[in-house]
């Protein structure tokens, strides 16, 4: 049971409906935020204490800040859907909640039990219920949970004050245009993540250390990075922020094994959901030579890859300092069917036969 006491306090000055309208109207991802912020901190003689909703507005951080200086430092991503009755939903929420303790115990951070993560999302979304679009075009309200040492100090050693917020966002389609393939380059020079090291834990260090590969694969005209292990360089991780899955002729889905990578929440829905429509997953090692012969031959029909904000997202070609495997321009059947299957349980539009959305309000 949730054990947070939450204080709420409303902003004097909401953003008037018509501007609000007109957000809503074209939310972008990650621009426009609510009026409200969630709020609670741990000390170890307090613990979890002072959950409170205020005003959205900045914080104020001392120079001395731990996490500016060691990245002590977990979140997560989700979102918020609207369905057809008006009613508010989220999706898996305790999948993210679970999936925090994972971090924050490989960061040092204290652990937010997960019925406390998801009363503290329901209670600022329930507040902010009105910055969550409607379904038209796939919009939702993007979720941002976080949690940072914010102790000021500067040693080497776990902090003795942490925070824990939760912002909110209206996002738009990810493809506004309709689903297309993107390209990805393969980067050799960097990798994301060693055996042992934080690849698993859903933390800002990660996506720092692709964004020098991602302007590689900016500068060779790609849409995104892919990074192959880090003991042999051969087998294939996942992209800057999503998981990969390849399709085989014979009906075989395979996605990467997890250890160094994002165990991801929509990845793991996939595998449900592709096993419930008679589809075979397997998680393995699968090297990048795989990837290219077997699109080559014929024996991958699909690749695609998956995560919070683009949900599915079809790959069309794989490029590489003086390669390309041969492009595709058109999403594949497989891939769409999944993502439809996906979709249309966040919204509502099909029986949540797994019990993977949660109502709240």
């Amino acid at each position: 049971m949730p054990s947070m006491e939450i204080s709420t306090t409303l902003c004097d000055h909401p953003v008037a409906d018509e501007r609000l309208a007109e957000v809503l109207a074209d939310p972008g991802f990650g621009t426009h935020f609510s009026d409200h912020m969630f709020t609670t901190e741990w000390t170890p003689e307090r613990g979890w204490h002072d959950a409170r909703i205020t005003p959205y507005g900045p914080i104020s951080l001392d120079p001395a800040t731990a996490v500016l200086h060691y990245a002590q430092e977990v979140f997560e991503g989700m979102k918020a859907y609207r369905h057809d009755d008006g009613s508010i939903w989220t999706f898996r929420p305790e999948a993210n909640a679970h999936r925090m303790v994972g971090s924050s115990n490989r960061l040092a951070l204290p652990v937010l039990e997960a019925d406390d993560f998801v009363q503290a999302v329901d209670a600022l979304v329930t507040v902010d219920k009105r910055w969550v679009p409607d379904a038209a075009g796939e919009k939702s309200l993007y979720i941002r949970p976080f949690m940072f040492a914010s102790e000021a100090f500067l040693g080497v050693r776990p902090a003795k004050h942490v925070t824990f917020m939760v912002i909110l966002s209206p996002a738009g389609a990810y493809f506004a245009k309709g689903v297309k393939p993107v390209t990805l380059w393969l980067s050799t020079e960097y990798t994301r993540a060693g055996r042992g090291g934080m690849g698993a834990a859903k933390t800002g260090g990660n996506y720092a250390s692709s964004l020098v590969a991602q302007q590689e694969a900016s500068a060779h005209g790609c849409d995104q990075v892919v990074f192959l292990d880090a003991q042999e360089g051969k087998y294939v991780e996942e992209l800057g922020g999503m998981n990969m899955y390849f399709v085989h002729r014979d009906g075989r889905i395979v996605t990467p094994a997890t250890g160094t990578i994002l165990e991801g929440i929509t990845r793991s829905s996939i595998m449900d959901i592709a096993g419930k429509m008679g589809m075979s997953v397997e998680e393995q090692h699968f090297s990048v030579d795989e990837w290219r012969d077997g699109v080559a031959s014929g024996e991958i029909t699909e690749v695609f890859a998956c995560g919070t904000a683009a949900v599915v997202t079809p790959v069309g070609s794989l490029k590489w300092d003086g390669g390309e495997t041969p492009e595709v321009t058109e999403a594949g059947e497989v891939t769409m069917a999944l993502r439809q299957a996906l979709v249309d349980i966040q919204y509502g539009r099909a029986d949540d036969t797994f019990g993977w959305m949660h109502r709240v309000c």
